[in-house]
């Protein structure tokens, strides 16, 4: 079959949308499938190129539907018009490879199926207009991807009577963490071995509570010495971007990322350490198996895939409620959510003392640590949240042959 994935970005960029849909291309494609990405151009990859099995075709396009798209749209519409695909599955709304072709819907005859992905700005003005026409575009659609039973999104859709719904979880690579060995990592980053570790992991963008990681763990108390990884890699911004962020952070009264790991860095006792890293993907697997507990603080996610890795290590973890963090933690067992306030455009506004009590209760109790972590691991390899069970429920939603289900037959599509 001809399949065509839709993303706005996709490898060699990083980030939680581009490791989901490079999982379901590449293992659609080893099935036999002729699959296609249509995605934004990237300075690393050619505009038409075969990644793995997968042809990729870039479009140098921005936007979204809300505030304008610019670039080559008609060539994308074009694209998608006359590429005689099988089914289209385009990933997240507020985005230009869905947007582009919402006004289309009706008239492509590929099977159509869409992940809405969460719905980050359903409650901000700028999107009024747009999710005022969303019901009527996600009817045109032949099946909707939700990533959790229970959020923004899927409720959305229920309101309106929808009923082709499929919920599927994200997941983690069976074949990264086939198992949970001890690793050389913390010893090539200069980590005793008596020191806790602890790691969070999530593009720098202000929003994935590296700061607030980093602020809990200098307010927490541990019985030992502790080293904390942040891992990430810091996207791409205009110079108007960056400062725009530099003067929202001193809006805020608070140093910034760089500066709070070197004052904590700069303690003369030496008890706590600081990391601010980016890793390769070989070593940020063998970071989660390494760490003694991975924390998140993100403001706002959908479903994070972190937290599934985490589980797939066997390593406990501490989430704010994030995204459906709450019904991960419930499908695993393997972690505990620290609760954060809401701000009015529905983004968590986690607070560190309260992260840093959490931190300093499960770094006391290792029994706990461990149950959770064997919990995690348990569900990660009984619980269907491997990329291979889950490429398979996909490809029977894209085949038309997958029966819908009800929110509480969540990771069970």
């Amino acid at each position: 079959m001809r399949f065509l994935l839709c993303c706005e970005n996709y490898p060699p960029s990083v980030g939680g949308v581009q490791e989901v849909m490079r999982q379901i291309a590449e293992r659609l494609a080893a099935k036999g499938h002729q699959v296609t990405v249509a995605t934004s151009a990237h300075a690393q990859r050619p505009a038409d190129e075969v990644r793995n099995g997968v042809r990729v075709v870039s479009f140098a396009i921005a936007g979204n539907w809300s505030r304008g798209m610019s670039g080559p749209v008609d060539a994308y519409r074009r694209f998608v018009l006359e590429g005689a695909f099988d089914a289209i599955c385009i990933k997240a709304a507020q985005q230009w490879t869905f947007d582009a072709l919402v006004d289309l819907l009706p008239t492509i005859r590929a099977r159509k199926v869409f992940i809405p992905c969460g719905f980050s700005g359903l409650y901000q003005r700028v999107y009024k207009s747009y999710f005022a026409q969303m019901p009527q575009w996600l009817a045109q659609c032949d099946a909707l991807i939700f990533y959790a039973s229970d959020y923004r999104d899927i409720r959305l859709a229920q309101a309106h009577g929808l009923g082709h719904i499929h919920v599927l979880p994200n997941g983690a690579d069976e074949r990264e963490f086939a198992d949970t060995k001890a690793t050389d990592l913390p010893a090539r980053l200069g980590i005793a071995p008596d020191n806790y570790l602890l790691l969070t992991v999530g593009s720098i963008t202000g929003i994935k509570g590296h700061w607030e990681v980093a602020r809990a763990f200098e307010l927490a108390s541990f019985d030992r010495p502790a080293t904390l990884l942040l891992n990430g890699n810091v996207p791409r911004r205009s110079r108007l971007g960056r400062t725009w962020q530099r003067l929202r952070e001193l809006a805020m009264g608070r140093p910034t990322l760089t500066a709070l790991v070197l004052r904590i860095n700069s303690r003369q006792d030496g008890a706590k350490r600081v990391i601010l890293t980016d890793l390769s993907r070989a070593d940020v697997v063998q970071a989660f198996k390494a760490s003694d507990l991975f924390v998140f603080a993100s403001h706002v996610e959908y479903s994070p895939l972190v937290l599934f890795e985490a589980a797939a290590a066997g390593t406990p973890f501490l989430s704010t409620p994030a995204g459906n963090a709450v019904e991960i933690v419930r499908w695993t067992g393997g972690g505990v959510v620290c609760p954060a306030p809401v701000s009015r455009s529905g983004y968590l506004k986690p607070k560190p003392q309260d992260l840093a009590t959490a931190m300093e209760a499960l770094m006391s109790d290792p029994q706990r640590r461990a149950s959770l972590g064997d919990k995690g691991r348990k569900a990660f390899l009984e619980g269907g949240f491997s990329w291979a069970h889950i490429a398979d429920a996909y490809e029977r939603i894209l085949l038309g042959s997958a029966p819908t289900n009800p929110p509480s037959e969540a990771a069970h599509d």
